[in-house]
């Protein structure tokens, strides 16, 4: 029995024995290849540019939230309370470049163009209006003293047929030298006095008509008609009934309407391609059916200092007499050759006042915002004379490029965000949790571009750090929507005394959005009543 007991005794003792050794080297075996992996990320060497585990070739390091500052090696961030993140070689070297998925793509309604080049004439749009012809006007004037006996013409801008009258004048001084030249003529004098005496009357600026009248009835004449030189408009009219006359006085000024002036208000910054001669076609606002053509006159000498815009003149037919003076036109100014454009879509370029801006789509797929110089509108395409090449494709629509101002300032670094998270995740500096969840505020962020790109805000989970009268700062959870992994940041605050309730050491669930000066606050409340 004792034998058996004694048995029994060692058989167990050996079995523990060999799972402890079992244990002894299962454990050293998952110790060494964490510790011999640790060893492989720590000692790779900076001049190595090798990624961990992968082999993958590091182009350098940087922080997502800074990402233009580039670092040779990794460590801390200078700028917040995290680690630099690789930027690997088959990523692309460009950080601003990103992907996104196909479907993805559709789902926004990004439509994309191709740069080409085309022979376009020189020239730009402007608008003008319709004036006088001051070219063709006339006036009425008077030639003696004499009173306004009868006024035909009773304001101004009324129009008026040619030789129809406008004034009647009385005029006393005519009344003597024609009764002198009727007592010559019955005195029966001789042809020279009589010569002498009709060439005093002409002198006083008695008509013609008036004189042959003199010879003709007998009976002298002291009232004359002035009448409207040409069809038209009476443009000015500087008498009324019963008013005295001098020589030399306009009564009224009349201006023809079949032909018009088209002022043409060329920008400041236009200013040196206009030149003589160039062809402009004109399309009344009212009607664009109708089109009227002719060319440039004369550069008017000056710049507006209200407008700032310089005039050009040209001379537009207006036989019909549709048109009237004071009309809009819009208006194309095109020069006599055609030259090579690159042209782009105008829906494609993204103006923010400093800069304009395309999304151009790269070899891999990845999408790229571009700098570009742009020159004149053709159409519906805009010049770039710098910044693409003949072949690239753009972006020419896209939910995120609804607002041009929002799409620079929140979608592009949201989907940079989630562009760096991958670059996170790939780098093996993240436990697989946070790979993982780094894939997901990827998903996430690329899937609410479309419903945010109006008004981006972001909210997230953190403890109030310190309180400052300009800002506050916290230790906050990772932000999916911009692929921001949890950190220690400050975000502005709207005013000295918001969040006036919050203190140092709360956690609070706080959103915020993206302004000019940084991030910037705008709701804190109490997360749960946790402290």
């Amino acid at each position: 029995m004792n034998t058996k007991r004694l048995v029994q005794t060692v058989a167990c003792m050996f079995v523990s024995a060999t799972l402890l050794a079992a244990g002894y080297v299962i454990g050293t075996h998952h110790a060494v290849a964490p510790a011999s992996m640790a060893a492989t990320t720590s000692t790779t060497a900076p001049g190595d540019k090798a990624g961990p585990r992968s082999g993958r070739k590091v182009l350098y390091w940087h922080d997502p939230m800074v990402p233009n500052q580039h670092f040779d090696k990794p460590g801390k961030s200078p700028f917040m309370d995290m680690q630099l993140q690789p930027v690997y070689a088959d990523e692309g070297g460009n950080n601003n470049g990103v992907h996104i998925d196909p479907g993805l793509q559709q789902d926004l309604g990004i439509r994309y163009a191709t740069v080409h080049r085309r022979d376009t004439a020189e020239g730009f749009d402007a608008i003008g209006t319709t004036q006088f012809d001051e070219s063709q006007a006339d006036v009425v004037q008077s030639r003696v003293n004499g009173y306004i006996d009868r006024l035909y013409a009773s304001a101004p801008m009324q129009r008026i047929a040619r030789g129809a009258p406008i004034a009647s004048l009385f005029v006393p001084d005519w009344l003597a030298p024609q009764e002198e030249y009727l007592s010559l003529k019955h005195g029966g004098m001789d042809d020279a006095l009589l010569q002498a005496s009709r060439a005093r009357m002409r002198a006083m600026s008695i008509p013609d008509g008036v004189i042959a009248s003199l010879d003709r009835t007998g009976h002298a004449q002291t009232h004359i008609v002035l009448t409207s030189p040409e069809n038209g408009v009476v443009s000015e009219l500087n008498v009324r009934d019963g008013a005295m006359v001098t020589p030399g006085q306009t009564l009224a000024k009349i201006a023809g309407l079949s032909t018009l002036w088209l002022i043409v208000e060329i920008p400041e910054s236009l200013a040196l391609d206009a030149r003589p001669g160039m062809r402009v076609d004109a399309t009344f606002s009212g009607d664009p059916t109708r089109h009227f053509t002719g060319r440039i006159r004369e550069i008017l000498p000056g710049i507006s200092t209200t407008s700032r815009t310089l005039q050009a003149r040209l001379e537009i037919d207006n036989a019909d007499g549709r048109l009237t003076p004071g009309m809009l036109m819009r208006v194309h100014v095109s020069g006599a050759t055609a030259v090579p454009r690159l042209l782009v879509p105008s829906e494609a370029v993204i103006t923010t006042g400093k800069r304009s801006l395309v999304i151009v789509r790269n070899s891999d797929g990845r999408l790229q915002p571009a700098t570009v110089t742009i020159g004149h509108d053709v159409g519906n395409e805009t010049e770039v004379l710098s910044g693409l090449n003949d072949g690239d494709s753009v972006v020419a629509s896209g939910q995120f490029l609804i607002d041009s101002e929002a799409s620079l300032k929140s979608v592009l670094p949201r989907i940079e965000g989630a562009s760096a998270a991958r670059a996170m995740s790939a780098s093996g500096a993240m436990g697989s949790m946070t790979g993982t969840a780094a894939d997901a505020a990827t998903a996430s962020g690329a899937a609410s571009a479309s419903a945010t790109a109006a008004a981006p805000t972001y909210d997230t989970i953190g403890k109030v750090e310190q309180i400052t009268p300009t800002g506050m700062t916290f230790s906050h959870q990772p932000v999916p929507a911009l692929g921001w992994p949890a950190m220690t940041m400050s975000f502005n605050k709207p005013a000295p005394n918001a969040f006036a309730r919050v203190k140092v050491g709360d956690t609070v669930h706080f959103v915020f959005k993206q302004s000019d000066d940084g991030y910037q606050l705008t709701k804190v409340e109490p997360a749960g009543g946790a402290k």
